[in-house]
């Protein structure tokens, strides 16, 4: 189980969605657990405060518990910005929990800016924007099982690697 940690626009999703297409060719069952989608799904109601966000992260555990289960591999990718969420993660999931840094500077997201969010965060139209508010700060991990660098490296080229990586964790 990777869970992808990283800020808005850093390529989780992205990175993800193709290492679960490269896996599924050789066979492996993949569950892909996208922190957008979940929140946008089953936990709507949860907002962008430091709580609810919390609370989507714990939800997220008891998802992957489940999808542990029925699949070789589960893929997370959730920006999950507290440490200490991050580590409620790990001790509910155990040796399984591998923990993935899709690494990017908040310069750099801004200038990628997908989603539209960092605009709309500098023009006051969003609050609550994690690694922008100051309330919601993103705590970068201390030492991830692997880090991902998507200012160095395309997302192509980081699927491989996480794909490498998991490779690795299966045999």
């Amino acid at each position: 189980m990777a869970w992808l940690t990283g800020l808005s626009g850093a390529g989780k999703s992205t990175i993800a969605v193709l290492a679960a297409s490269m896996l599924r060719e050789d066979g492996v069952s993949v569950s892909v657990l996208d922190g957008d989608a979940v929140r946008q799904g089953r936990h709507n109601q949860l907002g962008f405060n430091p709580e609810d966000i919390r609370e989507n992260n714990r939800r997220i555990v008891e998802l992957c518990s489940d999808a542990l289960g029925r699949h070789d591999v589960v893929l997370v990718p959730v920006i999950s910005p507290f440490r200490v969420s991050r580590a409620a993660a790990r001790n509910a999931l155990g040796e399984q929990y591998l923990e993935v840094f899709v690494k990017a500077s908040l310069t750099e997201v801004r200038r990628r800016d997908p989603k539209g969010f960092y605009r709309q965060a500098s023009e006051g139209r969003l609050a609550g924007l994690i690694g922008v508010d100051p309330e919601v700060p993103y705590e970068p991990p201390e030492s991830p099982a692997l880090v991902l660098d998507t200012e160095r490296q395309d997302a192509p080229a980081c699927a491989m690697e996480l794909v490498r990586f998991i490779r690795q964790q299966l045999h």
